[in-house]
């Protein structure tokens, strides 16, 4: 009888849940019209189309993150080791690369190793019983001295063309990045909202003991959007390291810091059971629409750091005053 009353509970709670992410999205996308508006106005040029697709070239970087990112936030969890996962899927894809691998394969291993540092972070969260912020915090610090002892903290120089013209070329003269973190937004949307393990990743972050009695699995669904996480900070770095031709230790250095920011301005909870696909790629817009208008504008980085970290504040304090009112 529990398990019958626990299990509409939480259908209700997903429903609801979903309902309230259209109203957040729309808002979201307010803030994005208004945000263009103001630079388009102080900015000559920001209107242009070569300047709209460099905005969307340069969020998909921080697109792709935040979609793993916000899985495992609605999940309940955190991830801070997307930049070191990013970091050594990158430096062992380009050493691939420049051992003569086959460019399927060394993109496969990329993924595979993003894949395995998410599947341990999600193990030792759902099976060791270690707090989602521990674990990420320890294994941002293992991975990322993984990759510089692997490298011996120098970069990896010389990415082939072949490689590069896959992941920084263009199709029907779109850049290949905003095609391929289109195409994983689209999965990741269906995922969350058409499959049973986004019904499960929501009823694990909205109330794990409820969830627990309603027969979800907890411990593979935790896992699953750390995997997910792994795997998308990975391909994040094969975008970067074909844009830039090289592949260093030190990459994604704070990524971590937008991915989360990304997520919060799109509406994603960050205690857990709340998150929205299309308000995160909105939030990843925001974030570099507002990085390309205060460049454009000749704003110092700091202060571009400054901002994020109050747009996650102010995120925050929205979703507190909401869940209040709930």
């Amino acid at each position: 009888m529990t398990t019958s009353a626990a299990a509409p509970a939480e259908k209700t709670a997903s429903g609801f849940g979903r309902f309230s992410f259209s109203l957040r999205d729309a808002g979201t996308l307010i803030g994005l019209v208004v945000i263009v508006a103001v630079f388009a106005t102080l900015v000559p040029g920001f209107l242009s189309e070569r300047n709209l697709i460099n905005i969307l070239q340069q969020s998909s970087i921080n697109a792709c993150l935040a979609l793993g990112m916000t899985l495992v936030i609605i999940s309940g969890g955190i991830d801070l080791s997307v930049g070191p996962t990013a970091a050594i899927s990158a430096v062992i894809t380009a050493t691939l690369l420049l051992a003569g691998t086959p460019i399927p394969l060394a993109i496969l291993a990329g993924l595979g190793i993003g894949v395995l540092c998410g599947f341990i972070n999600g193990v030792l969260v759902a099976y060791v019983g270690l707090q989602p912020f521990i674990v990420t915090l320890g294994t941002l610090s293992t991975y990322r001295a993984l990759a510089l002892i692997y490298t011996g903290g120098n970069p990896v120089l010389g990415i082939p063309p072949g490689f590069r013209s896959l992941f920084n070329g263009t199709l029907f003269g779109i850049p290949t990045p905003i095609l391929i973190v289109t195409v994983v937004a689209i999965a990741a949307w269906v995922l969350l909202t058409k499959t049973p393990i986004g019904e499960y990743l929501m009823a694990v972050g909205g109330n794990e003991e409820a969830a627990y009695v309603a027969g979800v699995p907890i411990a593979r669904t935790k896992i699953t959007a750390y995997v997910i996480s792994g795997g998308l900070a990975a391909l994040a770095s094969l975008i970067l390291i074909g844009r830039l031709g090289a592949a260093e230790p030190i990459l994604g250095n704070l990524w971590e810091l937008d991915a989360i920011a990304a997520a919060a301005i799109g509406g994603a909870s960050l205690m857990g059971g709340k998150g929205s696909i299309v308000g995160t790629i909105l939030g990843a817009i925001i974030l570099g629409t507002m990085r390309n208008g205060l460049t454009l504008m000749n704003v110092q980085a700091f202060y571009q750091l400054l901002a994020t970290g109050l747009i996650i504040l102010v995120a925050m304090m929205i979703d507190r005053a909401t869940r209040g009112r709930g």
